[in-house]
């Protein structure tokens, strides 16, 4: 996929530069043949050290006689690197912007927002954000997403509100327990949200970010920590 183009419908697609998907795909199998190669030559080496660990699997390895360890070293090394490379695909972020609405997609999964639902959309340092009119959440989407300015320039070309920066950060407050502030039940998710944040479950740390907004609660973390402000009605 290219990085930004029109297609007949005029939307704007902004996506990795097929340099850089490129160099994933060619450089990680290459970086994984030769560590193949390595630990093949080195498994000999390694297994005579009785302080090494995973002696069997060094000294099996060191006993495949070439030229099959060499071409099985190189195999595993590959397709392992090619293993490396999916998971970088499945981390990119592509954003296709039209009139009427955005698409963004990461993984196998994307979410619509429509143009006319849109009141503002920045950069909330690697997490692109798009709110609401009532200040509300409407996505916010993380992973490897495309350079600034050329998401910038694609938001503008077709009539997105574009902030330099969030425009309500400053009304963001440290949630601790027991806040008066709160409304019924947020406490508990919050306590949720803070165990699937300490286990780093990020499926479940989203679904909760989402349950929060039902609650009219925008919620974003700094590491481990969580910080919140009401959407305004």
């Amino acid at each position: 996929m290219e990085p930004e183009t029109t297609s007949g419908g005029g939307a704007t697609v902004v996506g990795p530069p097929p340099a850089e998907r490129a160099l994933v795909w060619v450089g990680f199998p290459l970086i994984g043949a030769g560590a193949g190669w390595l630990l093949k030559a080195l498994a000999g080496w390694a297994a005579s050290l009785p302080w090494v660990p995973f002696q069997g699997p060094l000294e099996l390895a060191a006993s495949v006689p070439d030229p099959y360890a060499t071409i099985g070293s190189l195999a595993l090394g590959i397709v392992g690197g090619l293993a490396v490379a999916v998971l970088a695909e499945q981390d990119y972020v592509r954003v296709t912007v039209a009139d009427d609405q955005v698409t963004i997609a990461r993984g196998g999964s994307s979410r619509r927002v429509p143009r006319a639902s849109t009141g503002a959309v920045f950069l909330d340092g690697k997490q692109l954000v798009l709110l609401g009119h009532a200040t509300d959440e409407l996505a916010r989407e993380g992973g490897d997403l495309p350079d600034a300015k050329r998401l910038q320039a694609a938001f503008l070309a077709h009539g997105f509100p574009w902030m330099p920066a969030d425009p309500h950060q400053d009304e963001y407050r440290r949630w601790v327990e027991d806040l008066p502030e709160l409304p019924a039940g947020a406490d508990a998710i919050f306590r949720a949200r803070a165990r699937a944040l300490d286990r780093d479950d990020k499926e479940d740390a989203e679904q909760l970010r989402q349950e929060l907004g039902r609650l009219g609660i925008v919620v974003r973390e700094e590491g481990k920590r969580q910080f919140w402000r009401p959407a305004r009605r």
